[in-house]
């Protein structure tokens, strides 16, 4: 996938219905357990869920989604401050960046797109660590929802 300075695209073709990825993406409690989360709340359009994450050596951390959209079984995307792992640090005054995944069934099952956009209104010393990190991390989340849809 092409990436600029401000997003990050990746997709996976996942052996599994829509319906199946689209669960583990919009239950709370399934986002969480691919993605290393607790999250409190349920996801819809204008909520906002905070929980800790619950691996990596962040244990300390808190993340806090917005959101945005949810279109049953095509997109939905949420707002975050990436790699917000300083928990001394507020990070309530820098823009937030836009996730979205996107659904489309195929033939061999269904393939999910996630773009990452928004990095170019960070700081440029926030820009030059959470790029990098989300590039490589979204690679490893996608595998991890392939695993969990393939699990269920």
């Amino acid at each position: 996938m092409h990436t600029t300075t401000d997003s990050i695209h990746k997709e996976i073709v996942l052996r599994a219905p829509r319906t199946r990825v689209w669960r583990a993406l919009t239950n709370a409690t399934e986002f969480g357990a691919w993605f290393g989360v607790k999250l409190d709340g349920e996801i819809k359009p204008k909520a906002r869920l905070k929980g800790p994450l619950t691996s990596c050596g962040h244990e300390n951390v808190t993340m806090d989604m917005l959101i945005e959209r949810v279109e049953p079984e095509h997109l939905f995307s949420y707002r975050w401050h990436p790699y917000a792992l300083d928990p001394k640090v507020d990070y309530s005054s820098e823009q937030r960046t836009l996730v979205e995944f996107q659904l489309e069934e195929v033939k061999q099952g269904t393939r999910l797109t996630v773009v990452e956009s928004g990095f170019d209104q960070l700081p440029p010393a926030r820009r030059e660590l959470a790029f990098p990190m989300h590039e490589g991390g979204w690679v490893a989340q996608l595998k991890n929802v392939e695993r969990h849809v393939a699990s269920r």
